[in-house]
């Protein structure tokens, strides 16, 4: 069964950025875009660098590390179509981030 777990206030996301945050032991990356918040898993699968840390430009996400890059609404890597980084479900619940995770 999915656990809910807060992960920030909307307030602390403005539209165009990003934020990494802790969902028990598992980095997040949260992205709001023009208002609708998407989450991601936190951890860069090329060489583990820190995408809530990264570049937001439209719905696309750069790693800071070494400039891999994710549409935030897809988890779709922009270079290989065959390669999705993992998404994760999350809502808006009144000014609350929540985060579902199995």
């Amino acid at each position: 069964m999915p656990q809910s777990i807060r992960v920030a206030a909307v307030s602390e996301i403005p539209p165009g950025t990003s934020k990494e945050v802790m969902a028990g032991d598992k980095v997040v990356a949260l992205f709001n875009v023009d208002g609708t918040i998407y989450a991601l898993d936190g951890v860069c699968p090329h060489a583990g660098g820190p995408l809530g840390e990264g570049t937001l430009r439209g719905t696309m996400v750069t790693c800071p590390w070494h400039g891999w890059q994710f549409d935030v609404t897809t988890g779709q890597n922009c270079l290989n179509r065959n390669m999705t980084h993992k998404c994760i479900s999350v809502k808006v619940e009144g000014t609350d981030v929540v985060v579902e995770l199995p």
